[in-house]
C-alpha cells in the first residue's frame, strides 16, 4: 500500500500506476483497475479517478496468466527475429489472434510454435501481439518476445515513432496527395462496420500519396498516424475511392477474382527496444496483388 503525497495529488490513477510500473502498458494498467486488482482507500474505482492527498492506493496480488492458445505447426514468413522481437509477413486470409468461433490456425498459434518466447502483456489470447492487421490484409507486423519490448514498441506506436506504411489499389482516379483527420467509431447502422462519425468515436489520422494511376484505378500509399480498426479501409471509402476487393466497404462490382481487399502492409519502421537502432523492413506485394497491377499496366 502507498499513500499519495503532494507530488501526485490531482494525478489520474492510471497515470500514477504507469509511473509506478514502467514495465506495463496503459492497457495492462486499465485491465488491473477494471478487474478490481487496484483499490483506493479500500474501494475499487475508475482509471480516471483524481488522486487526493493521503489516499491509500493498493495493488492486489496479480495472477500471472499462462498462455493457453495452442501452438500449431503453421508455416509463416518470419523476416527478422532476435531475442526481443520478430517481424512477420502475414498472408491474406490469416487471422492474427484467436477469437470467438476462430480459435485455431491464427498467427498466434503459429508464433507459439515457431518462437521460443512471446510477451504476456496481452494475456492468453494475444501473446506477443503489439498491433494487428485485418484478416484479409497482408503484410508486416512486429511481435514482442518479452514484456519490456512490448511496452517499448507500444509506446512507439502511441507516440507515432513507429511508422506503418501500406499500399492499396483503390477504385477511381485519386488526383493528389493528402491526409484525412476525423473520428472513427462503430457504424450505428451496421455493427460489423466502422464509420466516420460526426460525434463520438476516436480521432483517426491517415496520410496518403498517389503512386500510380492505372486507368480507372489508383495505386496509393497510406501511412497510419493512428491505428483505429479498419482505418485505411474506412478512410478510402470516405474519399469515395474504396479499396478494390473490400467486401465490407466497397459496393462496386469487382472484375477481379479476389479473396479480400488489395491492401498490403508494405513497410514498418521503428527503433529497436534494446539498442535504439532504427529498424526498417519492407516486403514485396503478394503475387495476387502484383499480377493485377501487371494486367492494368498492359
Amino acid at each position: 500500500m502507498s499513500k499519495i503525497t503532494n507530488e501526485y495529488t490531482g494525478v489520474r490513477l492510471d497515470k500514477y500506476l504507469l509511473e509506478q510500473y514502467p514495465d506495463k502498458t496503459r492497457s495492462h494498467i486499465k485491465h488491473w483497475i477494471e478487474d478490481g486488482v487496484v483499490t483506493v482507500n479500500g474501494k475499487v474505482t475508475k482509471a480516471g479517478y483524481s488522486l487526493r492527498l493521503y489516499d491509500d492506493v493498493e495493488v492486489g496480488e496479480i495472477e500471472e496468466k499462462v498462455l493457453s492458445s495452442e501452438p500449431q505447426d503453421i508455416p509463416i514468413d518470419i523476416v527478422y527475429e532476435d531475442d526481443d522481437l520478430a517481424v512477420v509477413n502475414k498472408p491474406q486470409g490469416m487471422v492474427v489472434h484467436p477469437a470467438v468461433k476462430n480459435y485455431d490456425n491464427t498467427l498466434v498459434n503459429a508464433l507459439m510454435y515457431r518462437l521460443d518466447n512471446l510477451s504476456s502483456i496481452n494475456g492468453v489470447i494475444r501473446p506477443g501481439i503489439v498491433h494487428r492487421i485485418d484478416k484479409d490484409t497482408s503484410g508486416l507486423l512486429v511481435v514482442a518476445k518479452n514484456d519490456k519490448s512490448h511496452v517499448n514498441l507500444s509506446e512507439q506506436i502511441a507516440t507515432k515513432e513507429c511508422r506503418r506504411i501500406y499500399w492499396a489499389l483503390v477504385d477511381g482516379v485519386v488526383k493528389s496527395d493528402g491526409e484525412i483527420v476525423n473520428n472513427i467509431g462503430r457504424d450505428p447502422k451496421n455493427r460489423l462496420k466502422m464509420a466516420v462519425l460526426s460525434t463520438g468515436g476516436k480521432v483517426a489520422h491517415t496520410k496518403y500519396r498517389v503512386l500510380e494511376v492505372l486507368g480507372n484505378y489508383t495505386l496509393v500509399e497510406f501511412e497510419l498516424k493512428t491505428g483505429r480498426t479498419h482505418q485505411i479501409r474506412v478512410h478510402s471509402a470516405y474519399m469515395h475511392h474504396p479499396i478494390v476487393g473490400d467486401q465490407l466497404y466497397n459496393s462496386n462490382k469487382c472484375k477481379f477474382k479476389l479473396s479480400g481487399q488489395l491492401l498490403h502492409a508494405k513497410t514498418i519502421i521503428f527503433k529497436h527496444p534494446t539498442t535504439g537502432k532504427e529498424m526498417r523492413f519492407e516486403t514485396e506485394l503478394p503475387d495476387y496483388f502484383s499480377n493485377i497491377l501487371k494486367i492494368l499496366r498492359k
